[in-house]
């Protein structure tokens, strides 16, 4: 704390300089101020030893007289402190001349953060900084992402643009352009400004000029009919802290709607009775000048600032310090101008420690400038201001710190009535333009008519159409649209990049999200998946591929082979081989089980009759060459399938066979392609589905790259001939297009995310892309089953042997039993009888394999007379019932 000096004598004099332009409206609030602040300080403070003295200068305009001014208090009055002056350009020059000069400089109204801060000088306001926080909360609560800044080309409007570039940035919205309006512009610049910005989108501007200048936009604006419904109209602090010393109605009227930020005033019970004596004094010194409704914030500034500085005297009285009482311990830079004081540095120590609660509310300088406080959300409405909310920095007001967090006190504003008389939330931006559709681009030749078909422009259809009407329809407003064909240059090989960078509102169709164009339009959130795909042609693998390697003839004619080859082995077995013997369920079960476990070799029954191991043997050999076939055709199946395993070796097979691939004309996978390897003459371009068929089927092609979803749908058309080789390349999806900073991609993408969850998108693709392929249709299959005329020649060889041995077995059985056989035929039974008879006498086992058995010991003579259901027992045939 700088030690307060005992005055040697009564009412010690500071000099204080005072440079405004005395014809500003600022000005003379501000003269007002000072005057009134002198007064009453020392009427309510009579026991100061100190007294302050004005030197008031009129800088006008100029920046020369300005520092004409301050050269006059610093060199002649040599002026213990200046407070002024009233421009931040004029407060650049002239702080430099006050800091060489070691004499404080106090401005209550340069409140550009542009300023530079050297020791001396002093911002006895709050800086344009602090309020950008409270004008991106507006912007945050009502979540308009697109904003134009109309400033005027000043050090008081560029300086604070920095900081509200980054404030927007915080809360996510982006500065679409920037009105930089002269301060000397003509109304026909500002009306020509003005026609540019309204042809654009955004529809929230915010203004940060000089109220002269402010005063002739807002007219304009109005004459341009932009002060109607739609528009958000914002202004800085400077603009509303002089609405009320705005004289002109026409301005008023034409600021309806308005909002805007203000540093909030403490209502003191002072402020009123203060208020009532400032209006006395202004008209007192400003006859035939309208008196303002207000004290407004400068002229409250400004009666700080003295009072600070009264009180900073005070402190330090009319004796310099100890430290300064001795010449030789100044530097020969403190003294800047011959005669100027030295009580500069301790009076600027004093300033920096003086705090009290002014008209304005704390009054306290921290590193030099005013420290800034809460502000007010103010709406023009009729000829006042309404106010609609208080803001506080976000530390201060709540300490639910979340990202939604605005910093209004309650996280809400009141009723605001809009420009035009709305109460309605404008959107912040509009498309289509006054009276016009969106224009969205379509692809003329999508190739695939079930993602867009333009064939009838009238009537343009396809899943994205769909999905696009499906998007817009789910927007919380409403939005009119025209597609409009677009010719794609397949030559180029890069259509659907063109479509993107062509000059529409948007674009819709088969578009891919990429790099590359990414940088010169923006992409909603994908709206279908990702990859790209290989496709190759190819057999289909299904439930029953086991049979696959055989066709139906030769399957069904090796199964009858099989049963004819089982019952003739019985039939040669089943007289001589007790393995071949049982009851009729057993022989059943032979016929079936011998030639089968032949197979494997593994059958337990032995074969003793000669015919019967020659039909065994070539059976077994028939089977060798069968199942030799049937393995081979099986591995090569499965080769084939293994190819959608092995995606990478494949693709390098390819590259080293350099074998012809496809892709779709337009498509940015034609270039992916070659980044794989593949030299661009191997690279071939369709447009269709029949297209890449019709190449596939006359071997132009051996492979196609595509996106997996027309990949998909190639698939569904052609199935069973076709196969997707391995995984798919990631890629991102298809998304829909707009210029670069539209406001829509935020609402579109929010919208698509909408429609996914409710599985809108999945039940719309579903109904223009089949999931199922179309009944399998095995003559179209490219993979060769083997055909029965292959085994013609060796079945027939098979059927000849074991037909013959069974001829041989049945004319040897009927001739060694001629006699039986002829008596039974001569009987006169019937034919049934007979045949039963017969059959009767073949299942007894032969006596000549089971002599010595035990069973049977009969004589081997073969005219040996057997017992049977229709002879006696001497053998005679006995005459039928």
């Amino acid at each position: 704390m700088v030690a307060t000096a005992v005055a040697e004598e009564q009412n010690t004099t500071f000099q204080v300089g005072v440079i405004l332009d005395a014809n500003s409206t600022n000005g003379r609030i501000g003269n007002t101020s000072l005057l009134l602040a002198l007064s009453d300080l020392y009427s309510i403070n009579s026991n100061y030893s100190t007294r302050i003295v004005l030197h008031p200068r009129d800088s006008g305009p100029q920046i020369t007289y300005a520092a004409a001014s301050a050269l006059d208090l610093l060199k002649d009055v040599q002026v213990d402190a200046i407070i002024g002056p009233q421009s931040s350009t004029h407060a650049n020059f002239v702080s430099g001349l006050g800091n060489a000069a070691h004499v404080p400089v106090i401005s209550f109204t340069a409140t550009s953060p542009s300023l530079g801060q050297p020791p001396y000088f002093f911002q006895a306001a709050i800086n344009d900084a602090a309020q950008v926080d409270a004008i991106a909360a507006i912007v945050k609560y009502f979540h308009w992402n697109q904003i134009i800044f109309v400033y005027e080309d000043s050090d008081y409007g560029n300086g604070i643009i920095p900081y509200l570039s980054n404030a927007f940035q915080q809360v996510n919205a982006r500065v679409s352009y920037r009105s930089v309006i002269p301060i000397s512009a003509n109304d026909d610049f500002i009306i020509e400004e003005l026609k540019n910005m309204r042809n654009m989108q955004t529809r929230v501007f915010v203004v940060h000029t000089t109220t002269p200048l402010a005063s002739r936009i807002f007219l304009k604006a109005k004459e341009a009919e932009m002060m109607s419904d739609g528009y958000v109209w914002i202004v800085t602090s400077g603009i509303m802290n002089l609405f009320y010393s705005l004289d002109n109605p026409l301005i008023v009227k034409s600021m309806q709607g308005v909002l805007g930020v203000k540093p909030l005033v403490p209502s003191l019970p002072t402020l009123n009775s203060t208020t009532i004596r400032w209006k006395k004094k202004f008209a007192e010194i400003n006859p035939g000048i309208t008196v303002p409704q207000e004290i407004n914030l400068y002229g409250l500034w400004a009666y700080d600032t003295l009072s600070a500085l009264a009180q900073a005297a005070e402190k330090v009285g009319f004796r310099e310090p100890s430290y300064l009482q001795n010449t030789s311990a100044l530097n020969s830079t403190d003294i800047f101008i011959t005669g100027t004081s030295r009580r500069g540095p301790i009076l600027r120590a004093a300033m920096l420690e003086t705090e009290f609660e002014g008209l304005s509310g704390n009054f306290r300088l921290v590193n030099g400038k005013l420290e800034p406080s809460s502000f007010e959300i103010l709406n023009v409405n009729g000829m006042g201001l309404t106010k609609v909310g208080i803001w506080k920095p976000i530390l201060e007001s709540s300490s639910r710190r979340n990202a939604n967090t605005t910093g209004f006190i309650g996280d809400k504003l009141g009723n605001i009535t809009w420009p035009g008389g709305s109460s309605n939330i404008p959107k912040g931006w509009e498309v289509p333009l006054r009276g016009k559709k969106l224009k969205v681009g379509v692809p003329s030749k999508a190739g695939f008519p079930e993602f867009v078909n333009t064939k009838d422009a009238t009537n343009i259809t396809g899943l994205y159409i769909d999905l696009f009407k499906y998007v817009t329809a789910e927007l919380p407003y409403v939005i009119e649209y025209e597609f409009i064909p677009f010719e794609m240059n397949n030559g180029s090989g890069r259509s659907y990049t063109n479509l993107s960078y062509q000059n529409f509102d948007s674009a819709v169709g088969d578009i891919t999200i990429t790099a590359d164009r990414s940088e010169y339009v923006d992409f909603t959130l994908p709206i279908e998946q990702g990859g790209i795909t290989m496709t190759q042609k190819n057999g289909q693998n299904d439930f029953f591929f086991f049979v696959k390697p055989l066709e139906l003839k030769l399957w069904l004619t090796a199964i009858a082979l099989f049963i004819f080859t089982g019952l003739a082995l019985w039939i040669l077995e089943h007289r001589l081989n007790s393995d071949f013997r049982g009851p009729v369920s057993e022989h059943i079960g032979l016929i079936f089980y011998v030639p089968f476990m032949s197979l494997v070799f593994s059958n337990r029954e032995k074969i003793v009759s000669n015919l019967g191991r020659l039909v065994l043997v070539v059976w077994v050999f028939v089977v060798l060459i069968l199942t030799a076939f049937y393995t081979a055709s099986l591995s090569a199946k499965f080769t084939i399938i293994k190819l959608d395993h092995n995606t990478d070796s494949e693709v390098s097979k390819l590259i080293r066979n350099k074998e012809y691939v496809a892709c779709r004309s337009g498509s940015f996978v034609c270039d992916f392609v070659k980044s794989l390897g593949f030299n661009g003459s191997m690279i071939k371009s369709y447009e269709t589905a029949d297209e890449f068929h019709a190449a596939f089927s006359n071997g132009s092609i051996t492979a196609m790259f595509t996106r997996t979803p027309y990949s998909n749908l190639f698939l569904s058309t052609y199935c069973n001939k076709y196969v997707q080789v391995g995984s798919a390349y990631h890629t991102e999806g298809f998304a829909f297009v707009f210029p670069k900073g539209s406001p829509l991609v935020a609402d579109v993408s929010r919208a698509i995310i909408k429609l996914t969850n409710n599985h809108n998108v999945s039940t719309t693709t579903k109904r223009w892309i089949p999931e199922t392929c179309s009944k399998y249709d095995s003559s179209t299959e490219p993979w060769k089953n083997i055909e029965l005329k292959k085994f013609k020649f060796l079945f027939g060889i098979t059927a000849g042997i074991t037909g013959t041995c069974l001829v041989v077995f049945l004319a040897t059985y009927l001739y060694e039993n001629r006699d039986f056989v002829q008596r039974v035929s001569s009987s006169n039974a019937t034919a049934w009888s007979k045949l039963r008879s017969i059959s009767m006498h073949f299942d007894r086992r032969d006596p000549r394999s089971f002599r010595g058995s035990g069973e049977f010991n009969a004589s081997p003579n073969r005219n040996v007379h057997h017992r049977c259901c229709t002879c006696s027992a001497e053998g005679t045939p006995l005459r039928e019932m």
